[in-house]
């Protein structure tokens, strides 16, 4: 059980403050517990790690008014909830678990970072809430049981939504021209699954989209065209530089 004796000599193993309300950090992970109870006195707390217990349920942190990042990551808890208090909430990893739906965080209204891996997720009605949580900007929805490419309309929907991994989704085989489709459709999207949306990978994408492979091809060539011009003139300038040094040491 996670009593307030506990609470304390874990405090004291890792050398934070006796007083509870003094730490803005806690440990609280690889220690086997299987509920959420008697925080109330870390009142200060703005880290939370909690992964890698038997935890069911997201309860009794009412307290933790400032918390930023909360790690419930491999646990056993199927629903989510009780987050209203955390106003401040900024990041929350809530990975492996078994977790069927995203719900009730909508009254994050800063949270940007959501790691919600290697659950339950199906269907385009478990993650249409996500429309809800416009503040949201990455997002790591990988190795769920995702199929249905209709959810990418629901990713539209998310104003701010620069990061995003779907790796390990059925869907990814479900989208023609998969990256190029979600390049061109997530405009605000820089980082896809496991490497970076560039600006010219936008460009072609989008010229893709609006007249084929020859369209594409052609912005192709024209990046190219340019990122060679750019090499020539940093070589160019790098000579004439050798040059006038070495025209003074001549003149020396």
């Amino acid at each position: 059980r996670m009593t307030k004796k506990i609470l304390l000599d874990i405090c004291k193993q890792q050398k934070l403050y006796w007083t509870p309300y003094l730490n803005d950090i806690l440990y609280l992970h690889y220690k086997g517990f299987d509920r959420l109870e008697n925080l109330e006195e870390y009142t200060g707390l703005k880290c939370l790690w909690l992964q890698c217990n038997g935890l069911r349920k997201i309860e009794n942190l009412e307290a933790q008014t400032e918390l930023r990042c909360l790690y419930l990551q491999l646990n056993l808890i199927e629903k989510i909830e009780n987050l209203e208090p955390l106003q401040k909430l900024d990041s929350l990893n809530i990975s492996n678990n078994y977790i069927r739906t995203i719900e009730n965080l909508s009254c994050l209204k800063v949270l940007q970072t959501l790691q919600i891996a290697h659950n339950k997720l199906r269907t385009v009605e478990d993650i249409q809430h996500l429309q809800e949580c416009p503040s949201i900007s990455v997002l790591d929805l990988s190795h769920n049981n995702l199929s249905d490419p209709s959810i990418v309309a629901i990713l539209e929907l998310m104003p701010n939504l620069h990061v995003l991994n779907l790796m390990g989704n059925e869907v990814i085989k479900k989208i023609a021209n998969y990256r190029k489709t979600l390049t061109v459709r997530l405009k605000q999207l820089t980082y896809l699954d496991d490497r970076p949306v560039f600006p010219k990978d936008r460009a072609c994408a989008e010229a893709w989209a609006a007249g084929g492979l020859e369209a594409e091809k052609a912005e192709r060539e024209k990046w190219e065209t340019r990122e060679r011009k750019k090499i020539q003139d940093s070589i160019d300038a790098l000579a004439a530089i050798r040059q006038r040094a070495e025209e003074k040491r001549r003149q020396k």
